[in-house]
């Protein structure tokens, strides 16, 4: 594959085009080949390409949108008044053929709304899901699922979002047999709701699938699994409690000891150890693993986070191009139809 296409929601978030349009550029910078379709309002996305640099703007096209959905808007009206709103024509162009993927901070109810019915589940899925690949202890990273796509999930669903978990750590981290677990409040199999205990007995099972068995959320970052399976709910919340932890522990790294008055060398092994803790932690940044794939459909969408920051929003670019580039859709497509009938 050489040229890439990728369609941007860039009102999108709570930033709209004073962070979607510097990332776009940003991205356009690091890669050649990359050919970005910006959607929305063209008058305030020109203001924010008036600092660009020219040479992008043949790898770069505004495409006009009438309106915004809105961050708090219920999915059900979002979807019933989304015509003409820049995430919905931002997926028609991946749907047209036009764009290979699409990008957008916004609404996620409407976004998962929208991208089921115009880019359609891949046979096999009932519903999409929210994915994202967390750093951990082990030097490693860890496919993590649902993350606040679908609310409520029965076993069925669990079990398909581990097939297409193990898919993503097969192809874009490259591990063999990925393990595969279960996110529960205990490792004994007794415990866990009905739907979490009926599959893993399904996954148990399933000779296509390396499953481990249950894992707490205090082995989130441990790198004891591979791949990490949860129902929307659970893994929303686990996500953003331990993005809140690590925000904080960073902005405590920068801030400890300013304002006080001590020894030369005090503040000299201060800013050392600050450096130090810096660099061995900053790779557990949010900023640094924004952009959440929803799996399980017939093309590519990358949710990023709605108040995402620029180097943040162009991480998620990059999930998008990376995406496209390892076909995941249709990697999962071809492993559903292996696995599935067998662990039905």
């Amino acid at each position: 594959m050489t040229r890439l296409t990728l369609a941007i929601d860039a009102m999108g978030g709570d930033f709209g085009p004073c962070v979607t349009v510097p990332a776009a550029m940003q991205a356009l910078a690091s890669n050649s080949q990359l050919h970005l379709l910006l959607v929305g309002d063209p008058d305030k996305i020109s203001t924010s390409l008036a600092k660009a640099d020219s040479a992008f703007q043949g790898r770069l096209q505004v495409i006009p949108a009438e309106s915004v959905i809105a961050s708090d808007a219920r999915p059900s009206q979002a979807i019933r008044n989304s015509r003409g709103s820049s995430m919905r024509v931002a997926l028609e162009l991946v749907k047209e053929g036009k764009a290979q993927a699409c990008i957008s901070a916004g609404n996620t109810g409407a976004l998962m709304g929208l991208a089921k019915m115009l880019l359609k589940p891949l046979e096999g899925i009932d519903r999409p899901a929210l994915m994202t690949v967390l750093p951990n202890q082990q030097q490693g990273k860890t496919v993590v699922l649902d993350l606040g796509a679908n609310v409520e999930c029965d076993s069925a669903m669990l079990v398909q979002f581990a097939i297409m978990g193990a898919v993503m750590a097969e192809q874009v981290l490259e591990i063999d047999h990925p393990r595969v677990a279960l996110l529960n409040i205990g490792q004994e199999e007794t415990k866990g709701l009905d739907t979490i205990r009926d599959a893993a007995a399904i996954l148990r099972e399933s000779p296509d699938i390396n499953y481990i068995g249950y894992v707490e959320g205090n082995d989130l970052l441990t790198g004891k699994t591979d791949v990490l399976v949860c129902d929307g709910f659970v893994g929303n919340v686990t996500l953003k409690t331990m993005e809140g932890v690590v925000r904080m522990f960073l902005s405590l790294l920068k801030s400890s000891g300013e304002g006080k008055k001590r020894a030369w060398w005090m503040t000299l092994l201060g800013r050392w150890l600050k450096k130090r803790l810096a660099k061995r932690f900053g790779h557990l940044n949010p900023d640094q693993y924004n952009g959440a794939c929803l799996l399980g459909l017939r093309g590519t969408v990358i949710k990023s986070h709605g108040a995402a920051n620029q180097q943040a929003f162009a991480v998620a670019i990059q999930q998008a191009e990376q995406a496209v580039r390892r076909q995941v859709p249709e990697r999962i497509a071809a492993r559903l139809e292996a696995v599935l009938p067998k662990s039905d």
